[in-house]
């Protein structure tokens, strides 16, 4: 396993002798091919401020590095777009989907608000009908846009039938503190009781909204796992670890009975890994793999 530094503004794998150029990421393991000794700045891609650069590069001397600054409001809107696009892709190649079921969202950062009337007509801030628009997936979007306007924090949210989460999800119960990434959820996710079917109701919408309150996660009973952030990184990085602790449970209690972490550990941890910059974080490096993986990076239109 290659440790990473952070160098110039991005990760750098460290030089060690007798160590391959294999960066394993979770249980993923990527051959990557061997970084230059001077690694494009915008490898996370993203185009940052000089300042911002700098303020990254110092990670080692004790600051935490922090989500992008842009330059503009078009340039984040891009720049989230093409974050949703590479989520998608992510949620495809960890076996998340289940045919149209499942969805992530992301709110504009220039109208974070839609204002729609009740034909579904996009309408301006005078109340005009400003374009046709048409729902493609009712369930989506009486869930998000529910969680959305109840959650004015929550930038993503994302929301799947993935097979663990959906086989965890019909036993009605949270999840336990039986591993350290489990803790990540610890008294920060809820269980959504009700199934009522697909959800093609504003009510059902505003149900699981409200369940979920100030949390970053749902299990929804016998249907799959919601969860939300403040980034997009942070929102897949969640969603990815709690698929995983959904399996780890399960496993778990086929074979016996888990032993718990104690209630003041399990919430010392979760305060340093549950919380939103440290999945930022976290699910950054996802993302880098799957750039370098792809060849295609963020890049700001001139």
């Amino acid at each position: 396993m290659v440790e990473l530094n952070w160098r110039n503004g991005c990760f750098e794998p460290a030089r060690r002798a007798g160590v391959n150029d294999l960066i394993e990421i979770g249980n993923c393991s990527h051959s990557l091919p061997r970084p230059t000794l001077h690694p494009d700045p915008s490898i996370l891609g993203l185009k940052m401020s000089g300042a911002h650069a700098n303020s990254l590069e110092n990670a080692h001397s004790g600051k935490f590095p922090t989500p992008p600054a842009f330059a503009t409001k078009l340039e984040e809107r891009e720049f989230l777009k093409f974050r949703l696009a590479q989520a998608l892709r992510m949620f495809g190649n960890h076996g998340f989907d289940e045919g149209p079921a499942g969805h992530i969202t992301v709110r504009d950062p220039i109208l974070p608000r839609v204002l729609l009337d009740h034909q579904g007509q996009i309408l301006d801030e005078s109340g005009q009908k400003d374009g046709p628009f048409r729902i493609l997936n009712m369930a989506a979007f009486m869930i998000h846009s529910a969680i959305h306007a109840a959650r004015p924090d929550v930038i993503c949210a994302a929301h799947s039938h993935s097979t663990y989460g959906k086989a965890f999800s019909s036993l009605g119960k949270m999840l336990d503190p039986i591993s350290q990434d489990s803790c990540s959820f610890y008294e920060d996710h809820v269980v959504y009781t009700q199934f009522n079917g697909i959800v093609l109701e504003e009510a059902e919408g505003l149900a699981i909204a409200k369940a979920l309150g100030n949390k970053k996660a749902a299990i929804l009973q016998n249907h799959g796992l919601l969860v939300v952030g403040s980034t997009i990184e942070s929102t897949i990085r969640s969603y990815i670890s709690l698929e995983r602790a959904c399996q780890v449970q399960l496993l778990a209690e086929a074979t016996g009975t888990p032993l718990k972490i104690n209630h003041a550990q399990a919430k010392e941890t979760a305060k340093i890994i549950g919380n939103q910059r440290a999945g930022w974080f976290s699910g950054t490096m996802e993302f880098m793999v799957l750039e370098r993986e792809e060849g295609v990076k963020f890049h700001a239109s001139e």
